[in-house]
């Protein structure tokens, strides 16, 4: 009885020390996990701002830049963090592959879009436009090239020549030996170069241009609107099927004169930093009704952009700040 009470003291504390030690051990792991994350959502965090700028980049949607962040997110968060030398270049790599598979999908939804797609009009911090070659990497035209693209070629154009990613870092990421990127870089460039607005605008020029056209279009004065456009300027709205917005693209100074001329006056134009660059914003009301993005050549306008399709227009609510 007593070697059976005793053994059962034995046998008890046996498995309170058992129990104790799974307790310890299991709330060690615990701790070790919470910090784990901590730390993986710190170097997130930290890099958020450039992750959303190479999707964005790269897919020409906001809205979707922020859905491929979430899945960035949700593989970033189950790595073994320990193991991952630069934070900074994992992270590019699961969102541009995120962002690879999601632009395959977007080009089959463009392919339904009612009328001529445009980039969503971002209402940018004014530190972006300090860094000239990401305000050009960003702008309405720029990202226009970038949509003739094959969806390989965008990510290492991006890649490469925004973000100058070494070469092997972006096989990793496309799934292709750096040879073979190095090659498709080389191919990118010459088909931007040759697509790519000509020369660099100043923002002083910019906006010299846009205060003009701001005047002409606000009096109706068409001969102020022929003057400050250039001969072959290109008009290009996006309604989406959603708002009214010419079909297709509307080209020569007199033509988009004309349709601009047409303005309903109890709309109100003031100036906004999209995209990097001085544009124009178009309300009825207090609501946000047109973004207005320009490019200009010698001074003139060249090419105009007005996004009206109201489910791109959620981004010109807030500052959206873009890194490199």
């Amino acid at each position: 009885m007593s070697q059976d009470g005793a053994g059962g003291r034995l046998l008890y504390g046996t498995v309170i020390g058992e129990t104790r030690e799974r307790t310890v051990s299991e709330d060690n792991e615990r701790t070790m996990g919470m910090a784990e994350l901590d730390s993986a959502t710190e170097a997130f965090v930290a890099h958020r701002n450039l992750l959303f700028t190479v999707a964005y980049q790269m897919l020409g949607s906001a809205a979707d830049a922020e859905d491929v962040l979430q899945e960035t997110w949700l593989r970033w968060a189950g790595v073994e963090h320990g193991v991952v030398r630069d934070h900074r270049a994992y992270l590019v790599r699961i969102t541009t592959r995120q962002a690879l598979s999601r632009l395959r999908t977007l080009r089959r939804r463009k392919e339904s879009y009612v009328g001529p797609w445009l980039p969503e009009p971002l209402l940018t911090a004014p530190d972006v436009a300090e860094d000239a070659e990401l305000a050009d990497s960003v702008s309405m035209a720029m990202l226009l090239v970038l949509e003739t693209l094959t969806p390989t070629e965008r990510a290492v154009f991006v890649l490469r020549e925004v973000f100058d990613v070494a070469y092997d870092e972006i096989a990793d990421a496309v799934g292709k030996s750096p040879a073979a990127v190095r090659q498709v870089a080389h191919r990118a460039r010459v088909h931007v170069a040759a697509r790519r607005p000509r020369g660099t605008v100043s923002a002083a020029e910019t906006r010299g241009a846009l205060e003009a056209f701001q005047r002409a279009v606000e009096t109706g004065d068409l001969q102020r609107l022929l003057d400050v456009l250039a001969p072959d300027v290109v008009l290009l709205g996006d309604g989406g099927g959603v708002a009214q917005a010419a079909p297709v693209p509307i080209v020569g100074a007199g033509r988009v004169a004309r349709a601009l001329r047409r303005l309903d006056s109890t709309r109100s134009l003031s100036p906004a930093q999209v995209n990097g660059h001085p544009a124009l914003v178009l309300r009825f009301g207090d609501e946000i009704d047109t973004v207005l993005a320009v490019r200009v050549d010698d001074g003139l306008i060249a090419g105009l952009y007005a996004v009206r399709n109201p489910h791109k227009l959620e981004y010109m609510n807030r500052e959206i700040t873009l890194r490199r």
